[in-house]
């Protein structure tokens, strides 16, 4: 099977670098690879270029339109009978698409998503957020494994499907917000095979700081409203969890500003949440610096997507504004 590996790329030259040094190293040499630079004002032409005899890589330049149209500007020129996503902070596994190969040789899926996790070279706070991005006492931890709950959706920074997808299904119709689990719901509406392959994992760097992590959990929050205006039914019980969480913590303030004795179960309960964090957290990178750090972007993550989630169902469910 041959592979388009197509990335949109977006005033990050040294991520690009650093992701095609992993995909010079494949195990399995059967794929292209599309860098589609969006509109970059620091572009990454000649870092792309540099790559040219050591990969079939090839290099576009198009305005501004977002990571969802620019995919679709990379499928429209792919040559491979499977196309695959990546974002450009990713860092790749050398035996990635030999997994995938194998893994779509045995059982064949016209889609599918893989896990992400946190690479050695990682500071500890993007080791802390890697971890509550997929821990299970957040929401991070009902997507990217066997046991998420409800219909699984591939997610872009980690996504593949196959040229009769592309074919029938058409590319991403909005190209921010959620435009990665509207286009995976359409693709299951359409009848194709969509599946999680456990062992394609990627090491997904996301933010390096809490504040720009705060920035993009927040848009996450308000991305599930905009998926509910697509598909209502969508809407999950455990969608809300950031909000109630929230929600939880404020009242949790006020109740000990107010000097009240459900003030003493509320800290309890935090507590007790703060602790199993810790120490799952501890356990998982075998850091206690890693662990403290990750309570604060367990919060991060929570009230940033509680608040934007809030935000906008409040603008857009609510009041039912554009």
């Amino acid at each position: 099977m041959f592979f388009s590996i197509v990335i949109p790329l977006y005033n990050r030259p040294q991520e690009i670098k650093e992701l095609l040094e992993t995909l010079v190293v494949q195990t399995y040499k059967a794929f292209e690879v599309l860098v589609i630079e969006d509109g970059s004002v620091n572009d990454a032409e000649a870092i792309v270029n540099s790559f040219s005899d050591k990969l079939e890589v090839r290099y576009f330049k198009k305005p501004n339109e977002g990571q969802g149209f620019t995919r679709n500007f990379g499928f429209e020129r792919a040559k491979g009978d499977y196309f695959i996503v990546f974002d450009s902070d990713c860092l790749i596994p050398a035996d990635y698409l030999e997994i995938v190969n194998n893994s779509l040789s045995t059982n064949y899926l016209d889609a599918y998503g893989g896990p992400d996790g946190a690479h050695n070279s990682f500071t500890p706070t993007q080791k802390a957020i890697s971890y509550s991005m997929t821990s299970p006492f957040t929401t991070g931890g009902i997507r990217g494994n066997k046991k998420a709950i409800g219909q699984f959706h591939p997610r872009s920074f980690n996504m593949g499907i196959s040229r009769q997808v592309w074919e029938k299904a058409g590319g991403f119709i909005i190209t921010r917000l959620g435009e990665d689990i509207e286009y995976s719901i359409r693709i299951h509406s359409l009848g194709f095979k969509i599946g999680l392959i456990p062992d394609a994992v990627v090491y997904h760097k996301r933010r390096t700081n809490f504040l720009q992590f705060y920035k993009q959990l927040h848009f996450f929050g308000r991305a599930r409203i905009n998926i509910y205006k697509f598909f209502p039914k969508e809407l999950k019980a455990v969608h809300f969890f950031p909000a109630v969480f929230t929600t939880g913590l404020i009242f949790t303030l006020i109740f000990n500003l107010l000097g009240w004795q459900i003030a003493i179960l509320a800290n309890i309960i935090l507590a007790v949440y703060i602790l199993l964090i810790f120490f799952h957290a501890w356990w998982k990178n075998k850091s206690v610096k890693i662990a403290f750090l990750s309570i604060i972007a367990a919060f991060t993550q929570l009230i940033a997507y509680g608040l934007g989630f809030m935000q906008d169902f409040w603008k857009r469910v609510i009041f039912n504004r554009s």
